[in-house]
């Protein structure tokens, strides 16, 4: 007859099979019900016409079936009986991941639903004040809302091991000593982060703002909780800390409309005819099909000793149109001056000297 001590290798492998069984029972059982649901949703998904239900189905996939896996896993482990060792480290890495899941499902969320804002908010039209609005706030309030949730899914993770929770409550009595330390070494990026929350209400630049910085002309690229990344005109990157807008001024050429207008000087002479030059120039802008027809002039607006300040003022619907119609009508209008009226160019007049002093 065999003894107990030859059938306890048995038994124990038939035990673990056993779990082993359940447990792979159970994940394939979650694997079954995500892949029956995300085949309906993404479905249900395909018959609008809108992309934000597929962007929000696409997006929450990944920690709805891990968590279907943990659901799963917690069912089979009530019926399976466990040693003490591994009951308890069951627990453990259960403290550890339903924290992690939880946060995951919760910044995929956040993330879809800033996506369907950037979906539906187009900054590439013409009129785009309103769509760079909403996207610049949900982008930083998005950031925001992820942070939070990271620190209180790692703050719960850590709840969970008995040792650092007993820890924390130790060292509650010196929390304020230990905030004001941390207040002060962090003061610079604590100053940026609350600039970049109250920014996202002030609205003082928002995306694709055109804006004059540091004697730099460029857009906003990024706007991040702490710092904002500005395109220079020749592909430079300026970045530049939050507070620094909240703080410092600066000029935003968009900041209520992206039209704009733009100024062409001139020096001539004194006898350039004006009202000729006057009438060129409103030909070569009525021609030109980056004027927006809003509005155009030209007048003297200075003298000097030996010419005239002869100004044009011409408007586009943004920056960069703006700045190209000024180069187009100081190109023309330079070229009409030299070629018809040569006379007009400035030159340097020198007074006759006295007979007696010759």
């Amino acid at each position: 007859m065999p003894s107990f001590e030859s059938l306890r290798i048995p038994l124990i492998l038939a035990d673990y099979a056993t779990v082993a069984v359940t447990l792979l029972l159970a994940i394939g059982v979650a694997l079954a019900i995500d892949w029956a649901g995300m085949k309906l949703l993404r479905r249900l998904a395909l018959r609008t016409p809108a992309k934000a239900d597929e962007l929000v189905v696409e997006r929450i996939a990944g920690p709805v079936r891990w968590i279907l896996i943990a659901v799963a896993l917690s069912f089979a482990q009530r019926g399976i009986e466990l040693r003490p060792w591994a009951a308890t480290l069951w627990q453990q890495l259960a403290g550890f991941v339903v924290p992690g899941l939880i946060g995951w499902l919760v910044i995929a969320i956040i993330q879809a639903l800033a996506d369907v804002t950037i979906i539906r908010n187009d900054i590439t039209i013409a009129d785009n004040l309103r769509a760079r609005r909403r996207r610049t706030r949900v982008g930083i309030l998005t950031r925001i809302a992820v942070f939070g949730v990271v620190f209180l899914t790692v703050c719960m993770m850590l709840l969970s091991i008995p040792s650092i929770r007993n820890v924390g409550v130790t060292l509650m009595a010196s929390a304020g000593l230990a905030g004001l330390a941390v207040g002060a070494a962090a003061q610079p990026a604590l100053k940026n982060l609350i600039a970049g929350i109250q920014m996202a209400f002030t609205e003082p630049i928002r995306l694709d703002d055109v804006i004059i910085m540091d004697g730099e002309w460029g857009r906003i690229e990024e706007i991040r909780l702490t710092y904002i990344v500005v395109r220079i005109w020749d592909d430079r990157r300026l970045i530049v800390p939050v507070s620094k807008f909240l703080e410092e001024s600066f000029q935003n050429w968009t900041r209520s409309t992206a039209e704009l207008m733009g100024s062409v000087f001139f020096r001539l002479d004194w006898s350039a005819d004006i009202d000729r030059i006057r009438a060129k120039a409103g030909e070569i802008i009525a021609a030109n099909p980056r004027w927006d027809q809003r509005f155009w002039n030209l007048q003297v607006t200075d003298m000097k000793e030996e010419t005239m300040e002869v100004r044009v003022l011409v408007t586009a619907r943004d920056a960069s149109m703006a700045f190209d119609l000024r180069c187009d009508v100081r190109e023309a209008l330079i070229g009409f001056i030299a070629c018809e009226m040569p006379g007009a160019l400035p030159r340097r007049r020198q007074m006759p000297v006295p007979a007696e002093n010759a």
